[in-house]
């Protein structure tokens, strides 16, 4: 859809957000021709079509109130691989990462394209983001769910399939700005991070469980190559706000993952020695972790991904895009005459 062409009126080939009576949200691609139907109402697509944006339709019976989706909404709605990074800890990822514009960027983990859309906003175009994935599915649906929403690849965008470290120990020394690990076992990647971020660059990591968050502090400090991490999740509440009914909603988007974030120190120097004392847990567990065990052999932690929803994905991704272009490639046609 492009960033510039949401502006003015609705056109075919971009995605609008639907309300429906009953307030739920439906993102669509308008179609020449097409129809949105519920089961609280319809509405022909060419109704929409030419319209300004934020107007409210009217089927004869129901209103439906139609705008073009936030970055948001395209994301929970979108074809997925692996699961996304929500919008509230991409949000925080971005602040608290200091991800600036014209930064330069290394993504690991690029799942479904959420995040990296988040990052690429973020650098704007004189950044720059490598994104790395290691499963070639996963890479195509997110480049699929990315070009969509920028309507084309981004300038500022890379992405390569492979692992990792590979990739990282291959750059310039000491040429990134910030570092976001979103993957399994990010401890296996502390030499290869240290390579390629520059002294005072921000390394976020965003991982599910206690435990991965537990080994990745101890690699970190171990490694004497980065300030003392900080931790934290976030959870959001919304309100249900009707008259004088106001209360908490029933449900609410609690633990989607820990975050964590840590500086790195100049090589000629050493992290600061806190005064503090260990706790008595701490005492003694020093290099308790058992390197010989991949962390992969553990599948309860890395949820599997069914290569059947995958595959239905990528075909949703690419009908999505074939139908943008059909009708990017119409509009400029009939602009030439």
């Amino acid at each position: 859809m492009g960033q510039a062409a949401r502006r003015g009126p609705l056109k075919a080939g971009e995605f609008v957000q639907i309300t429906d009576p009953k307030g739920r949200l439906h993102t669509v691609m308008l179609e020449p021709g097409g129809y949105f139907q519920t089961s609280r109402g319809s509405l022909h697509h060419d109704d929409i079509i030419g319209r300004p944006e934020a107007v409210t339709l009217f089927d004869g019976e129901r209103e439906f109130q139609v705008v073009r989706p936030l970055q948001t909404d395209y994301v929970m709605s979108m074809p997925r691989g692996a699961a996304i990074v929500y919008p509230k800890d991409a949000a925080q990822i971005v602040a608290f990462g200091d991800i600036f514009p014209g930064a330069r960027v290394l993504e690991a983990g690029v799942g479904s394209g959420a995040l990296s859309m988040s990052l690429l906003q973020a650098v704007g175009s004189t950044g720059s983001l490598h994104s790395i994935e290691r499963r070639e599915d996963f890479a195509q649906v997110a480049k699929g769910n990315v070009d969509l929403w920028f309507g084309g690849r981004h300038p500022a965008w890379q992405v390569s399939v492979g692992d990792f470290n590979d990739v990282a120990l291959s750059l310039e020394p000491e040429s990134v700005d910030r570092v976001v690990l979103d993957m399994l076992s990010p401890w296996e990647c502390i030499e290869a991070v240290e390579h390629a971020l520059v002294p005072g660059g921000v390394l976020t990591v965003y991982v599910a469980t206690v435990t991965q968050l537990s080994r990745m502090n101890e690699d970190l400090v171990t490694s004497k190559r980065f300030t003392k991490p900080s931790v934290w999740e976030s959870s959001i509440r919304t309100w249900h706000l009707d008259g004088l009914s106001v209360r908490p909603d029933h449900r609410m988007v609690a633990h989607t993952g820990f975050l964590l974030t840590a500086r790195k120190v100049e090589r000629q120097s050493l992290p600061q020695q806190r005064s503090s004392r260990p706790a008595k847990a701490a005492e003694g567990l020093e290099g308790q972790w058992n390197d010989e065990e991949s962390w992969e052999e553990h599948p309860e932690l890395s949820p599997v991904v069914s290569q059947k929803k995958v595959r239905r994905s990528i075909r949703d991704v690419s009908a999505k895009s074939r139908a943008w272009l059909t009708h990017e490639t119409e509009g400029e046609d009939q602009s030439e005459l």
